[in-house]
């Protein structure tokens, strides 16, 4: 059996060999404890996740001291959000529409639980106006929640703008970056952020890790845990830690330092070839998503008269990402698309293809010659 065409980047990366390379002897060699400092093996751990730490650091303009680990972006989100507001009980908290459910879903339950709640729209690129946060802030807004890239359409947000705005009043900013590491630059001072929620397995590291940045100064960021016990990582996300993982996310964001721009820049070229190719063999494709202001190797497409489900039916051979831009049966218009006002009535597929850094150029001409293929087959049946 061959593998697929694996286009579904956003979704997850496959592990850098270079990653697992370095991760492989903290699983049997280097096992100790990175809490057990009192004898070698734990201490060998211990360095190996501040060795990590610094790296993960570097790849944000971070220090050091401001990264804590977690189990991923959706418990760094929820450290972020929920932990800075429940400082602040029945306080106000801003967010966007086309945030991911992990930020969307824990702004609502604070809503549910008391606090205030502001989600600003999105223009029809699914970017936010600067300006409507600065109208949405008030004297008791304590965190504005803005994602740095969006998952499904790519496009990229005004994050250095916005976090100027947020920077002149008492409230936080915090930038959900688990699509933007790696696939663009990220500076928290430049930017002005104050939190911002990290995962390895969308930078080609391992599943299970994520990273949450705490800005130190000029103010202390100082969120509530939302678990106790054992005291790592300074009491916010106590329990034994994931030695191999954290070495692996640490050796992906290395690699990113070293080569990232190279690599956006090869992913522009593969996505460019691919939007390309298809607009040449169909018509009736829409772009979802700014077309300049997006993830390099992102491409979001509406697909007229066809349905997602039976599209993906008839591509076993490309792993790619479809969610319908109408309701068909099960298959839902997803929230990004309605809040960019991409949701039709008629048939319409919505391919996401996230290219990655092991694609070729002759699997991205081999992919569009077989979604082309079953596009006109599908229209046919009409």
């Amino acid at each position: 059996m061959t593998h697929p065409i694996y286009l579904d980047h956003h979704s997850t990366t496959p592990v850098d060999p270079r990653v697992l390379d370095a991760m492989l002897p903290y699983f049997s060699e280097h096992y100790g404890n990175a809490s057990s400092r009192s004898h070698a093996p734990g201490r060998t751990a211990a360095a190996a996740v501040e060795q990590a730490r610094e790296r993960v650091a570097q790849s944000i303009g971070a220090s050091y001291s401001e990264v804590v680990f977690t189990a991923g972006a959706t418990e760094s989100n929820a450290l972020a959000i929920k932990g800075c507001a429940q400082r602040r009980p029945g306080a106000h908290l801003v967010t966007s529409a086309i945030e991911h459910r992990s930020v969307l879903d824990a702004c609502r339950r604070l809503e549910a639980d008391g606090w205030a709640l502001t989600v600003l729209p999105v223009d029809r690129f699914g970017r936010v106006d600067p300006d409507d946060v600065r109208h949405a802030l008030r004297r008791d807004t304590v965190l504005v929640s803005v994602m740095a890239a969006n998952n499904e359409i790519g496009t990229l947000q005004p994050i250095g703008e916005i976090g100027a705005i947020v920077r002149t009043s008492q409230a936080l900013f915090h930038v959900d970056a688990t699509q933007a590491l790696g696939r663009m630059g990220l500076d928290v001072d430049a930017a002005s952020i104050d939190l911002l929620s990290l995962s390895a397995h969308k930078l080609y590291g391992p599943k299970g890790v994520g990273a949450l940045y705490l800005r130190r100064r000029p103010r202390r960021v100082e969120p509530l845990p939302l678990i106790e016990g054992g005291g790592q990582e300074n009491g916010l996300r106590p329990g034994t830690l994931n030695v191999p993982a954290i070495v692996g996310m640490g050796a992906a964001c290395e690699l990113m330092i070293e080569s990232g721009a190279v690599e956006r820049s090869r992913l522009r070229m593969l996505r460019e070839r691919l939007f390309g190719a298809l607009a040449s063999e169909l018509d009736g494709l829409t772009l979802n998503g700014h077309p300049d202001e997006r993830l390099a190797g992102n491409l979001n497409l509406g697909i007229d008269g066809v349905q997602a489900d039976a599209l993906l039916l008839g591509l076993p051979g490309i792993a790619v990402s479809a969610g319908a831009a109408c309701s068909s049966g099960s298959v839902k218009p997803s929230h990004v698309l309605e809040a960019i006002g991409a949701a039709s009535a008629g048939a319409r597929a919505a391919l996401r293809f996230g290219i990655g850094r092991f694609n070729t150029e002759e699997e991205i001409d081999r992919a569009a010659h077989l979604i082309a293929k079953q596009v006109r087959a599908l229209r046919e049946r009409r």
